[in-house]
């Protein structure tokens, strides 16, 4: 019984993947928040030629949000597995811990985002092949069997 609970090495990465995205993202989420011109974190202006937004403010917001705080609360429940009733509320596999599918979601979104982005620029660089990584990597380590299995709730029986 005590093995089950004991977490795999991909676990911990899958973590620390998580954790350090979302910190990464408070930091450039909020600097775009803070600055929407990009000129703190030396974004070039023309960028935003694509006039989908006038500055960096949403995609900042976005950023911060989406990439920065949530990742923080997955990677704190993926190593307490806390309770919260709206992430079970947005879990469709009722048999893992909400943490494991909002894993998912965050690796998902990631690549989401990156594809977009690469899509308005009309070109890619290296940090958008990182970070596509990086989403791919949440994904196939949240898959393994070992993480699945160490977040699979107990049936009681």
């Amino acid at each position: 019984m005590a093995k089950a609970q004991e977490r795999s090495a991909a676990c911990l990465v899958l973590i620390g993947l998580q954790g350090l995205l979302g910190i990464g993202a408070v930091f450039g989420g909020g600097a775009l928040v803070l600055d929407p011109s990009g000129s703190l974190l030396g974004m070039p202006t023309d960028i935003m030629q694509f006039r989908l937004f006038p500055d960096y403010f949403i995609p900042g917001l976005i950023l911060l949000l989406v990439f920065g705080v949530l990742p923080l609360l997955v990677t704190t429940a993926l190593a307490r597995k806390w309770d919260w009733r709206w992430g079970e509320k947005l879990n469709p596999f009722q048999d893992r811990h909400w943490s494991w599918a909002f894993s998912l979601y965050i690796g998902f979104g990631l690549i989401i985002w990156l594809t977009v982005q690469i899509y308005i620029l009309d070109g890619s660089s290296v940090v958008h092949l990182v970070y596509t990584a990086w989403g791919l990597a949440i994904q196939a380590l949240t898959l393994l069997p070992s993480v699945s299995d160490h977040y699979r709730k107990s049936t009681g029986v």
